[in-house]
């Protein structure tokens, strides 16, 4: 499953929970680097997490893909 998850951040998939206001996904600019930062995003802030803690996160929170209020339904 962390496969999946991975290879769907890395195409620009955005997953979140619309109801508490909380995403996970990696921007278009980190696409290709050799150390990707993925971005967590909830109503009072951003932070900066790598890939592997954005997979894990998806994972553990049973996050699934959503349309973000801004960035649409990819971030990419």
């Amino acid at each position: 499953m962390s496969q999946v998850v991975r290879q769907h951040l890395i195409a620009g998939f955005i997953f979140g929970d619309w109801q508490s206001g909380e995403y996970v996904y990696l921007p278009g600019g980190e696409v290709g680097l050799e150390e990707p930062l993925c971005v967590l995003e909830t109503p009072s802030s951003r932070l900066d997490i790598s890939l592997d803690e954005a997979v894990q996160l998806i994972t553990k929170l049973s996050l699934k893909p959503v349309k973000h209020p801004r960035l649409g339904a990819k971030s990419c």
